[in-house]
């Protein structure tokens, strides 16, 4: 990647952008973001066919390099849902559902997933770059203003990811995982 030219995420999202910048600034070498918000389907599968998907549509409809991110949280105990469509769970069922969801089940645990998608332009086949973080689904604690993480305590804490600062969280979280990976690709092009 030129250190002058920008990678295009592709997100509508202000708080996921801003974890983004704050992760790939850290370190010699900071990766430049901007951010463009396009609506693009996303089908159903596996985390991996839906980062992928969305990647290749928009690198398709920006004609150039790109990245975008796909988010999981899967449920031990539901088999790995909600899964890739934690989104829509979120915005039907908020907070309290998502751990309403669990009543009767023995197992807390989940598996917090972040997958990134890079697409160096529209003719590219995405790369993949995959981040997991164990956990357990808690009654909310924290600001509930960015996804589900005031329901998700990361294993070995006592604290949910809401009520962690921002610094401790990118270090632990599934999404800084995944942009580690995503960030010493992009430093070896």
């Amino acid at each position: 990647m030129s250190n002058t030219t920008p990678l295009v995420f592709v997100t509508g999202n202000a708080n996921k952008l801003r974890e983004v910048k704050d992760i790939l600034s850290q370190g010699g070498n900071s990766i430049e973001i901007e951010s463009r918000s396009l609506d693009i389907p996303e089908i159903q599968g596996t985390t991996i066919e839906v980062a992928q998907a969305k990647c290749r549509r928009a690198a398709e409809l920006i004609n150039g390099p790109c990245i975008t991110e796909d988010t999981a949280l899967c449920y031990e105990a539901l088999n790995g849902l909600p899964g890739p469509y934690i989104k829509q769970f979120m915005a039907e069922i908020g907070h309290d559902g998502l751990n309403k969801l669990l009543v009767g089940f023995d197992s807390k645990k989940a598996e917090a997933v972040c997958t990134f998608a890079y697409a160096a332009g529209a003719a590219s086949e995405p790369i993949i770059f995959e981040g997991r973080t164990e956990g357990t689904i808690v009654c909310p604690r924290g600001p509930k203003v960015f996804g589900w993480d005031a329901v998700f305590q990361p294993l070995g804490y006592d604290q949910t990811y809401a009520e962690m600062p921002s610094e401790e969280k990118n270090k632990i979280s599934h999404r800084g995982k995944a942009l580690e990976k995503l960030k010493a690709y992009l430093r070896a092009l």
